[in-house]
């Protein structure tokens, strides 16, 4: 036997013994121990790889055999034969039934070892065949082909460097031949190359036509994996690639090769590290004189008898420069590990291959008697979406899903987003003919009554079959109705296509037909996802292989990214199946979860819609839904209530924290409790103390009316038809806290209500027991608060207790305590600290001394001092104290003095008031926001007084005035600081600071020359680039106030108030013309001497003059300093201090959850980086707050005293340049009226920007306008 026979037998009988070859090392060693000890000597070392090894030992193989045939003909040429009988033959060369190359080899000999295999694209080709012809002589050798000589006197039967003719005791020549592409990545676009997948010998195969291959080839590990029959040979096969050749001289024979009805048969030869299952090359082609067009993607062959057979290809997803190979190779790895799947890789393909083949099942499509066909406009799309469906249409054409058409039907087409994996899936909008289509009624499983199926599994895989809907053919004569409409042509479906109203439940049909027998039992099929579950691994082995037996054997496909094998948990539509039961997927209640405020009714349907799939975990669904169901009933007006908002909020919860449901066994009895009340009924189905499930509903208006004792009687009606399914033939024990319905089989009167639903009653075995209803508890969770009143924690402590002595805990079914904290009381940890405390031994000790008859013991040894309980030195306990009396919700931090008579009244200790007034001080809260009752910060700082004239100016800017006829509605105010002359410049807010340049040129530099220095607020106009260069290039230097800090242009603002003022009076007669008053306002204004203005020569009486003005100057700021220093403080704030931000509110502002005066007057704190000048400081401010000037005053500035560990955020601040903030509305959330005698008023309800919609405010409609 060789090597190559052994290794196909061995693979034949590895898989009746799976576990020893599961690994691949495991699978080389054991090949290995089977091999010939001559053959073991030469290989030597282990192998961790079966092909390196198989490839190694074929190998070794053709080398000792070539060297024991040397010796033979050694020892045979050293004996001369006796007669032509002794001479060796020529053995026999194995019948290839291909072309074969005629001319010369080329010059490479085959030296003996297999060399490695280099590909690249376009090899040269072969010199041309040097056929014999006829000399001038007559004749020529028939052998060599040249003229002059016959054959018998030829001498090149001699070795020559290119080949080695069929001489005496020499092999013959191989063939020699080229291979263009070993990978298809390595295809490029355009090259008469066509790849696609097949059946051949019935397993899907990637096939490439090949016409740059000179004959057919097969990769070795694809031969091995199928287990086909590899054949050696003598001849031998030298295949060019890359310059490099390799040598083989092994094929596989008669390969059938399956195209559509015809098949064809193929003998290629054997090659490793070949990255495609199969190429057919130009010998197959030319036998079968095909011919190969890229364009439309067909092979067309002629037979003898001249007959053409078109193969269409289908496109293979691997020929595209950017396919990754490793990819696909990974695959294949991580199926090979797989147990029972790796047997089956043919069930998971990369791709369909091609057409599905012919069923019984086949989809229909029934059209209402007397349709006409319906045709429609394709949609319009987008540049993006016009290139994606040119390429998805391509793609389906070289599948052979869709054909071009010339129907009378056609829906548009369009795109819809994948959720998986991202991109977009070509649909069609089937909606008008599913309209005119006779609705198929096959039903679909209702996904509870599968999943009772599972009880006792603990082993689950999960199979995901590949474009499910595309295995499916069309009738034939029904494909010219699935034509759809495309910028691009019509086309039609061959096979099922997602949007056709019955194609749920074609494909139901189908995969209840393949697995009918297998259903109920190990499988659970819903459309194209199957569930196959066991009891234990034993079986699930036996189980998963008999599904994917029944898949290969109807020819269904599997996508192996989406399946899941061996799972002792899975996620299955939608819900989580262990040994435990069914949960909750966390993912699919993500939607649920992330939903905003539902603003109309269709958007609370749509919620309650998704929630309601999963009710079946959350107990008292309906119940806790009242609220919001109530809003979709007819003519009810919509208004979001808070009870809507707390139903909304609690289905949200409970679903993130829905339990584990118990599937149910059959064989065993129920429990039902039940509760009714005048809000809905609530069911919940037990076994041996588990859930099962949840069920509820609301109660119609009539039956609102039922007394009590009917409306028990009803939830046991809704529960027995709920689960009717279940308690059908079962036993079933009632557990009710109703006690008149126990006996209610027994009452001799009843009313006709109540006799109806007994006889209902009657067709279960039923148990009814009572339960009180303090015992009718099931698994609820006990969460209670850790801090309570110290004053009534006992008295709630002993109520507690009574309340859980009265309730019958052995009755009841079971509670898990989530949550439960005790603490002691402020007062038992004050008295556990007092005894611990050894500073208080010395008063305990002199108790008697009059010096402390103000301390005193009670009987159980508590120090008190005047009825005041004694407070220890324990800095933790005294925190909590203060913590308690100052940020409850009942003292709403007072001021230390308030919290000091409080506190006193119960508790003492030494320097309380000391610690109370340092408590509040540091308050972080109180800080923000109570205002400061001190004098204004920061002493006046006057400016210098200047030189000369208009060497130092104000400039300001007074807005919001009237817009007059020629269109001003602001005032540029600009005044001299030395001679206290102003010029009033009428301007609009829209110029830009060119305007203002060329303003400031014609009315100030003209008058008065350029300026030395210009003091300014921080204005947009004063921070512009433009502006700062301008004044740069001038020489002028520009001065800044500090943030939010007019008082630094003190005296312009005192002359926009006086300019003010008289325009108010202006404004009375001249309205819309106070821009021609302004002229006239400045002379009053005017302080300085004409001459002192404009005069130009500094004599003796000018100096003298200049000099007045210098003395009255300073000695009048002198004199403001003085009285405004008496309504100062000074305040001095070192580096890395950090402070509080002043921040100015203005009215209808709503900030940190209150609004307008209730605003916070500080944030921060931030820290102090940098002193500018004595009296500014620079901030380090956070990122948001970057548009605000970092410089402020000190007035606007208020020491922290101590940093909070949790500082607010004030990211949502939105703080403008000015140091304000204000609120616009945004949106309305609601509307309503209020009708008078006279007239009707509109309300909206209206939510404000940077705040949530709980903060909205009911306001009145003309009132928002004025807030736009």
């Amino acid at each position: 036997m060789s090597v190559l026979e052994y290794v196909q037998a061995f693979i034949r009988l590895s898989q009746y013994s799976p576990e020893d070859v599961n690994t691949d090392p495991r699978r080389a060693t054991r090949l290995l121990d089977g091999f010939d000890p001559t053959l073991l000597t030469h290989l030597g070392r282990s192998y961790d790889s079966f092909n390196e090894l198989v490839d190694v030992a074929i190998d070794m193989e053709h080398r000792l055999r070539q060297a024991h045939e040397d010796q033979q003909k050694k020892r045979l040429a050293s004996t001369p034969p006796s007669s032509p009988s002794q001479r060796p033959r020529v053995e026999y060369q194995f019948p290839m039934h291909m072309y074969y190359l005629e001319g010369p080899p080329q010059q490479e000999q085959y030296s003996g070892a297999q060399q490695p295999m280099s590909f690249y694209s376009a090899p040269p080709s072969p010199p041309a065949p040097m056929p014999p012809t006829k000399s001038s002589t007559g004749y020529t050798c028939f052998k060599c082909g040249k003229a002059g000589h016959f054959s018998r006197t030829c001498h090149s039967h001699q070795k020559t460097s290119g080949s080695v003719p069929m001489g005496k005791g020499k092999k013959s020549a191989p063939k020699m031949g080229q291979l263009h592409y070993s990978q298809l990545e390595q295809v490029p676009v355009g090259e008469p190359v066509l790849a696609g997948t097949f059946f051949v010998n019935d397993h899907p195969t990637v096939v490439l036509f090949d016409s740059g291959a000179t004959f057919s080839f097969i990769n070795k590990a694809y031969a091995l994996k199928h287990g086909y029959e590899i054949i050696e040979l003598k001849q031998r096969y030298h295949i060019t690639a890359a310059g490099s050749s390799i040598s083989t001289n092994h094929i596989v024979r008669d390969l059938c090769l399956q195209v559509g009805k015809k098949r064809l048969f193929i003998s290629p030869i054997v090659l490793p590290q070949l990255g495609i299952d199969v190429i057919l090359g130009m010998e197959w082609l030319k036998q079968h004189n095909a011919m190969i067009d890229v364009g439309s993607r067909t092979v067309q062959l002629r037979s003898s008898r001249g007959t053409d057979v078109i193969i269409h290809v289908p496109l293979h997803k691997h020929v595209s420069p950017t396919i990754n190979v490793a990819e696909t190779q990974t695959k294949a790895q991580a199926l090979a590990k797989i147990p029972i799947a790796c047997e089956y890789p043919d069930v998971f393909p990369e791709e369909l291959p091609g057409l599905p083949p012919d069923r019984d099942v086949e989809f229909r499509i029934d059209l209402v008697p007397g349709t006409a066909p319906v045709s429609k406009r394709p949609y319009r799309m987008a540049p993006d979406e016009l290139k994606e469906l040119k390429t998805q249409l391509q793609e389906q054409l070289d599948k052979g899903f869709i054909r071009p058409s010339s129907s009378p039907w056609g829906c548009p087409a369009l795109f819809v987003e994948k959720k998986d994996q991202g991109g977009k899936r070509l649909c069609v909008d089937y909606r008008p003919l599913n309209a005119v289509t006779v609705k198929n009624k096959y039903p679909l499983p209702h996904i509870d009554i599968l999943f009772d199926q599972l009880g006792g599994a603990t082993v689950f895989s999960k199979i995901d079959l590949r474009s499910g809907y595309h295995q499916i053919k069309v009738r034939e004569e029904d494909i010219p109705k699935t034509a759809f409409s495309t910028r691009y042509g019509l086309y039609e479906y061959l096979v099922m296509s997602f949007g056709l109203t019955n194609a749920p439940a074609f494909f139901m049909y189908l995969m209840n037909s393949v697995f009918m027998n297998e259903l109920d039992k190990f499988v659970v099929v819903f459309i194209d996802d199957i569930l196959v579950y066991s009891k234990n691994e034993k079986e699930h082995e036996e189980h998963l292989r008999i599904v994917l037996s029944r898949l290969r054997e109807h020819k269904l496909y599997a996508k192996f990214s989406k399946c899941a094998f061996w799972l002792k948990e899975v996620a299955f539509l939608g819900h989580i199946l262990s040994a435990k039961g069914v949960a909750v997927d966390p993912s699919k209640v993500e939607d649920v979860l992330n939903w905003k405020q539902p603003q109309t009714v269709t958007e609370i349907r749509s919620f309650l819609g998704l929630a309601g799939y999963y009710r079946r975990f959350i107990k008292d669904f309906s119940k806790i839904a009242k609220p919001m169901t109530a809003l979709t009933q007819k003519n009810a007006k919509f208004a979001w209530s808070p009870k809507c908002e707390e139903a909304f909020r609690t289905l949200k919860k409970l679903l993130t924290s829905a339990p584990v449901l118990a599937q149910p066994d059959i064989t065993k009895p129920f429990d039902v409790y039940f509760d009714a009340s005048g809000s809905g009924l609530g069911c919940v189905l037990m076994q041996e103390g588990r859930v099962i499930a949840y069920a509820s509903c609301q109660l119609r208006k009539h039956e609102v009316n039922y007394p009590t004792h009917d409306l028990e009687l009803l939830a046991v009606v809704y529960a027995l038809k709920k689960w009717r399914h279940y308690l059908v033939g079962n036993t079933c024990h009632i557990y009710t806290d109703h006690k008149s319905l126990k006996y209610i089989f027994t009452q001799p009167e009843l009313n006709m209500r109540q006799r109806r639903w007994l006889e209902l009653i009657k067709d279960y075995d039923l148990e009814v027991h009572y339960h009180p209803g303090k015992a009718n508890v099931v698994a609820d969770a006990l969460s209670r608060k850790a801090h309570c009143n110290f004053i009534e924690a006992r008295p709630t402590m002993r109520v507690l207790c009574c309340e859980i002595g009265n309730i019958e805990m052995p009755t009841a079914l079971e509670a898990e305590l989530y949550n439960l904290v005790l603490e002691p009381t402020i007062k038992d940890q004050i008295i556990a600290a007092q005894k611990q405390d050894k500073g208080m031994s010395h008063i305990r000790d002199g108790i008697n001394d009059k010096k402390k008859a103000c301390f005193k013991l009670d009987e159980e040894g508590v120090l008190w001092f005047k009825n005041r309980l004694v407070v220890p030195k324990d800095m933790e306990l005294r925190k909590k104290i203060l913590d308690e009396a100052h940020t409850s919700m009942f003292t709403l931090h007072p001021g230390s003095n308030k919290m000091y008579q409080d506190l006193k009244q119960k508790f003492w200790w030494t320097r309380m008031k000391r610690e109370i007034a340092k408590y509040v001080s540091e308050c972080d809260v109180c800080q923000r926001v109570k205002a400061d009752h001190l004098k204004p910060a920061g002493m006046l700082q006057p400016l210098a007084v200047p030189a000369w004239k208009w060497e130092d100016i104000h400039m300001d800017f007074i807005v919001g005035l009237p817009r007059t006829q020629k269109g001003y509605d602001s005032i540029w105010v600009i005044i001299d600081r030395f001679t206290k002359s102003a010029h009033f410049i009428p301007v609009k807010t829209t110029y830009r600071a060119k305007q203002y340049a060329k303003l400031y040129i014609s009315r100030i530099l003209s008058l008065h020359g350029v300026p030395l220095n210009i003091t300014s607020d921080r204005g947009s106009l004063f921070l512009s680039r433009f502006w700062e260069q301008l004044q740069t290039a001038l020489g002028t230097n520009l001065i800044h106030s500090s943030a939010y800090h007019p008082q630094t242009s003190g005296q312009v603002e005192r002359v926009n108030q006086i300019l003010e003022d008289m325009l108010r009076a202006c404004a009375l007669t001249y309205s819309t013309k106070w821009d021609e008053c302004l002229p006239l306002a400045s002379s009053p204004t005017t302080t300085a001497i004409e001459e002192l203005r404009y005069g130009t020569f500094r004599g003796p009486i000018r100096e003298e003059q200049v000099k007045f003005i210098h003395d009255n100057l300073k000695r009048a700021q002198s004199r403001q300093k003085s009285y405004s220093d008496k309504r100062r403080r000074p305040l001095v704030f070192e580096k890395d201090d950090h402070v509080y931000l002043r921040v100015s509110p203005m009215k209808g502002v709503h900030r940190f959850g209150v609004k307008g005066k209730l605003a916070p007057r500080y944030v921060g704190p931030f820290k102090i980086t940098e002193q500018c000048g004595p009296i500014a400081y620079r901030l380090e401010l956070p990122p948001h707050l970057a548009a605000v000037h970092d410089v402020f005053h000190v007035s606007q500035l208020k020491k922290c005293l101590r940093v909070p560990e949790k500082v607010i955020d004030t990211s949502q601040i939105q703080i403008q340049p000015d140091l304000t903030y204000e609120e616009k509305p945004i949106k309305i959330l609601d509307q309503k009226q209020r009708s008078t005698r006279r007239t009707t008023i509109n309300f909206y309800k209206g939510q404000w920007s940077n705040h949530s919609k709980e903060e909205a405010t009911w306001e009145q409609e003309e009132f928002l306008r004025t807030k736009k």
